[in-house]
């Protein structure tokens, strides 16, 4: 086992050293990257509700 598992006072320092290494996105990063993720939803739920509406027609299709 680490040491730092077995002393917390010595892991939360650790854990403070670590997040003061990491380069944190700024705004228009950040916009950027949300823009993207909400675009990307937008094209699955888009996406699956087709196959959905697809596949439920071939399914009424062959049961009637």
């Amino acid at each position: 086992m680490a040491s730092s598992t077995k002393n917390p006072a010595r892991f939360l320092r650790d854990v403070s050293k670590e997040m003061k290494r990491v380069t944190w996105p700024n705004r228009k990063e950040l916009t950027k990257y949300t823009i993207v993720v909400i675009v990307t939803i937008i094209f699955f739920v888009i996406f699956f509700g087709l196959v959905d509406l697809g596949l439920s027609e071939l399914v009424r299709i062959f049961l009637d």
